[in-house]
């Protein structure tokens, strides 16, 4: 009987237990979700400088902060129904399985950043709105307006177009109609109301970052400001472990991108990190995670990336009418320079 490559990372796993692999080739590598090819290079100089992998990490998803990626990433984007302008970011070590995360950031630039402060200096894994704040300045960052006359002109044009499109439901006034504020009527109307797709456009929405260092060890993070006309206080899916990305030296890391409120209600990457530990190659895992989601919610906005500790990799998105292929970037010993490669969506 042939010998099927495919066998081998399974058969490790029943044999041996897993293990971080530390001589496949394929090592270091950067994958992270969307053409943010500048995200990629800062990572990857980070771990040729010497850094870590949570290094690595931070450094690819602040540089996405800085020149603001998409302006879906960073300060001056996505606006809330106040005009504010909110961050979210987690970052998480795969060898201690600690994380840091923040939530409804606001005033503050480097999420990553502070989300790094919270893995490293304290025992809690997230903090949110205002008290995240106060914790980033005392860790030393500078408490600065996040508005542009870019995310402004967005605000005032959504005001313009009395509200719309918006997040509410089953209130007065008709919400699909008249800005705000909104009230629960006396008595909620059933009317069946099931889910639809609100996000502008698809665009291009959070940056998700898998890094896996040449000995093995793994961090995972994300950062985004969220999706436009949140409701203030909203927080999705990138801060929450598991959901936005998951990290686990044993095994392998995975990060998703796309509509918060429905993605982390199935805790993505911590179920394609659960895939692979049974044995699934990264694209399978990808593509369960997606078909999962698919049979509640068929026209939902959303990307899987996954990678195991061998370094391969693989990503996974939901076919829609206006976005029928996921782009990401990849970097490793295998590639002369940052690829960006496209996944056909299921």
């Amino acid at each position: 009987m042939a010998w099927k490559p495919g066998l081998l990372l399974p058969l490790l796993l029943l044999l041996l237990g897993p293990a971080p692999a530390r001589s496949f080739g394929q090592l270091p590598l950067v994958l992270n979700t969307w053409p943010f090819r500048n995200a990629t290079v800062a990572a990857w100089k980070t771990l040729a400088a010497g850094g870590s992998a949570l290094d690595a990490v931070e450094s690819g998803c602040a540089t996405c902060e800085q020149q603001q990626c998409d302006g879906s990433v960073g300060f001056g984007g996505s606006p809330d129904e106040s005009g504010e302008t909110t961050l979210d970011a987690m970052i998480m070590d795969g060898t201690t399985m600690n994380v840091g995360a923040v939530g409804d950031l606001r005033r503050i630039k480097n999420a990553i950043g502070v989300a790094r402060k919270v893995l490293e200096h304290t025992t809690h894994t997230l903090l949110a709105g205002e008290a995240a704040t106060k914790f980033a300045e005392s860790m030393g960052f500078i408490n600065e307006d996040l508005s542009t006359n870019v995310s402004q002109a967005l605000h005032s044009d959504w005001r313009a177009r009395n509200c719309q499109p918006n997040y509410w439901k089953n209130v007065i006034p008709d919400s699909s109609k008249y800005c705000g504020p909104y009230k629960p009527p006396t008595v909620l109307k059933r009317d069946g109301i099931t889910y639809e797709d609100t996000a502008q456009s698809y665009g291009h929405d959070t940056i998700g970052m898998v890094v896996i260092h040449k000995t093995g060890n793994i961090a995972a993070g994300t950062s985004t400001n969220g999706i436009k006309f949140k409701i203030p206080g909203r927080i999705g899916d990138s801060p929450i472990p598991g959901s936005g990305a998951y990290a686990d030296d044993m095994v392998g890391a995975a990060a998703a991108t796309g509509d918060g409120d429905i993605l982390m209600r199935f805790v993505p990457s911590y179920q394609a990190v659960e895939y692979m530990r049974r044995g699934e190659n990264p694209t399978t895992a990808c593509e369960k995670v997606i078909s999962r989601i698919q049979k509640y919610f068929p026209k939902f906005f959303g990307a899987v990336i996954c990678a195991n500790v061998t370094g391969s990799y693989g990503a996974a998105c939901n076919k829609l009418s206006t976005f029928t292929q996921f782009p990401f970037m990849v970097y490793n010993p295998l590639k002369s320079a940052p690829t960006e490669e496209k996944v056909d969506c299921i």
